[in-house]
């Protein structure tokens, strides 16, 4: 039986760091009814939740790395109806998957894959996949979007950030975000439709509440994407946080009605953020990483984001930041700075 390279991690005894290592593969044929067997072109990194897969008591020696990706059919088991081979399709693997995506060949259920469209190339569709159903979970399902409506999205120069501007302008919204750094601002002022304002909060610049509301001619905004929020005075915060917007911040400049979509799971609102809340009309949403994941329920759902997100990625309505793709040897390495959250574009490897 031949044998193949995969990318896996393995988590120390104190669970608080982890280390990447190549492990030896056998490629074996498909076994499950409804499987696919994939020959992988192209997997993108994204970091990896450790703490979420030690909450859903997945314990392994080794977990495998790579979730999303892109390639060939190569074989289907017998219950397969979707695929056949030498179908190209694309798509994220499961939490629990036995395979990591960073290896030539893998199998996976045929329900978290989605056909790719022929004009998308394997780099895009595995670099944009994930974002683009984090995008489309923010402002469809979690915000319910509508045309002329004004939208902040922090951090708006993020790999996540750059696809759910150009979403949001696709539908017909207003707008606003923020940049860390003079490299971010000027990514986003060179987007089109233009953005209507990038608010500069590096080196503790820029008042967002204050910004926004000045856009809005004091009515507040109607959607808040965060990427984090600060709970505490900054002394009591960690140093990653401080260009973050304090939770008062996001709350003052909420419009009546408006929508808080938040990737803090810790959020803590005392009774006068809720009473405030309250007063607005506003609502808040956690954008979970992977709410359809842990949903099987809303599988059928989940696949109509996965050919949302492709089909508008190949109609050009919008376009992914990707860094140059990296070859697999070098995955580990990549990784390694991934995991550190140090990367600005999506890195991808191509196989």
């Amino acid at each position: 039986m031949a044998t193949m390279k995969g990318l896996y991690f393995q988590q120390s005894s104190t669970n608080e760091e982890i280390t990447f290592l190549f492990q030896e593969r056998e490629n074996l044929p498909v076994t499950d009814d409804n499987f696919v067997k994939l020959q992988v072109k192209a997997c993108a990194l994204s970091p990896i939740n450790t703490k979420l897969l030690a909450e859903m008591k997945m314990e392994k020696d080794f977990f495998p790395v790579g979730r999303e990706v892109a390639g060939i059919v190569l074989d289907v088991g017998a219950k397969v109806s979707f695929f056949r081979p030498d179908d190209e399709v694309v798509g994220v693997l499961p939490l629990d998957s036995e395979d990591p995506g960073l290896c030539e060949v893998i199998q996976v259920h045929e329900h978290y894959l989605v056909h790719k469209p022929e004009k998308v190339s394997w780099t895009e569709a595995a670099g944009t996949i994930r974002d683009g159903v984090r995008a489309c979970t923010a402002l469809y399902y979690l915000s319910h979007l509508s045309p002329r409506k004004s939208v902040l999205i922090m951090d708006g120069a993020s790999a996540f950030g750059t696809i759910a501007i150009q979403l949001a302008h696709h539908r017909g919204a207003k707008v606003i975000s923020t940049a860390c750094c003079l490299e971010d601002k000027q990514h986003l002022e060179r987007i089109r439709p233009p953005v209507a304002r990038v608010i500069d909060v590096s080196n503790g610049k820029g008042h967002v509440a204050e910004s926004c509301l000045e856009e809005t001619g004091g009515l507040g905004v109607d959607i808040v994407i965060d990427a984090g929020v600060r709970l505490y005075s900054k002394d009591d915060e960690p140093a990653v946080k401080f260009q973050l917007p304090h939770k008062h911040d996001i709350i003052t400049l909420l419009g009546v009605g408006g929508h808080w979509v938040t990737t803090e799971e810790n959020l803590q609102l005392d009774p006068p953020d809720s009473h405030c809340l309250f007063l607005k009309g506003a609502t808040v949403a956690f954008l979970n990483d992977e709410v359809w994941n842990l949903s099987n329920v809303q599988q059928g759902k989940y696949l109509c984001i996965l050919r949302d997100v492709m089909e508008k990625l190949s109609a050009g309505i919008f376009r992914p930041l990707l860094d140059e793709p990296i070859p697999l040897y070098e995955a580990k390495a990549s990784m390694e700075v991934v995991q550190k959250n140090q990367e600005r574009k999506k890195q991808v490897v191509q196989f």
